[in-house]
């Protein structure tokens, strides 16, 4: 029976790079919904001799991330889910970037739920950014409704991002969808625990991938303030969350692994202030 890991996401960029590790020893599913970007991503490690499929999927369609787990466990046993799939504040408005992060990762975290047993695991990818937000930003307390009523909760998430100036929006609700990822990450521990399974986070920092180049100043900017001065390398954050994913680290869940080079360690309240201000 084939071992296998999905990775949402997994048609470039970070989702890939885990692809090219985890594909050394588990079969590879990645799913996007970029169908020729699949395409390529699949032929790169076909290249490489690594074994998988591609399936696209819209994630912010929780009958097609349904589907995409039957199709799926068709092909094995699902041991883990790496899920990377997101959008920047410079792919889309604020509705659009809360419903990709946070919707998406409400919707593979259940679906896979369904399906997870002893030894499974899912790590979700959150963000640098979800630490640098002020508290009185951050509607920490609609967090709940993801669990009972989607429809409200991303009401709630949408009414905090329009407190502020329309073009603040977007990197405002990156910031609050990545927050979110983090925190829904620990509460589920408790529910995947009872089967078994882990669930955490991983947050990058600044590192060099196509979305991060969109970004611009904004991705350049934070790495002034890192211990290490530099841009990440996507091989290396593709190998933490590799391994978070395997059976190593089989104590480690509901928890956020935060890799950004030192800068939130850095930060002091005025750099955060300033950073806001540009």
């Amino acid at each position: 029976m084939r071992k296998i890991t999905v990775i949402t996401g997994g048609g470039g960029g970070i989702g890939l790079a885990t692809a090219k590790i985890v594909g050394r020893e588990n079969y590879v599913v990645i799913c996007d919904v970029d169908v020729k970007r699949l395409e390529t991503g699949l032929n790169e490690l076909r290249s490489l001799g690594i074994e998988g499929e591609a399936i696209s999927c819209d994630i912010t369609d929780s009958p097609a991330v349904k589907a995409l787990v039957a199709q799926t466990r068709e092909l094995g046993t699902v041991l883990s889910v790496i899920h990377t799939a997101g959008v920047s504040p410079h792919m889309g408005d604020a509705e659009k970037i809360m419903a990709i992060n946070a919707l998406g990762t409400i919707n593979v975290t259940e679906a896979f739920f369904e399906i997870a047993k002893e030894g499974f695991c899912i790590v979700n990818a959150a963000s640098m950014s979800g630490y640098l937000l002020p508290g009185f930003i951050i509607p920490k307390r609609s967090y709940e409704y993801a669990r009972t009523d989607k429809q409200k909760f991303f009401k709630k998430m949408m009414a905090a991002c329009n407190y502020l100036p329309k073009k603040r929006r977007p990197g405002i609700a990156y910031a609050i969808s990545k927050n979110f990822i983090i925190w829904y990450s620990k509460a589920e521990a408790g529910r995947f625990g009872q089967k078994g399974a882990r669930i955490l986070s991983v947050s990058p920092g600044s590192f060099d991938t196509e979305m991060s180049k969109l970004e611009g100043e904004g991705a350049a900017r934070p790495v002034q303030y890192a211990a290490i001065k530099r841009f990440g390398r996507v091989e290396e954050i593709a190998e933490l969350l590799a391994f978070c994913a395997g059976p190593k680290p089989g104590y480690l869940t509901g928890t956020d692994i935060l890799c950004d080079g030192g800068v939130v360690a850095g930060l002091k309240p005025r750099d955060l202030m300033k950073m806001a201000a540009k």
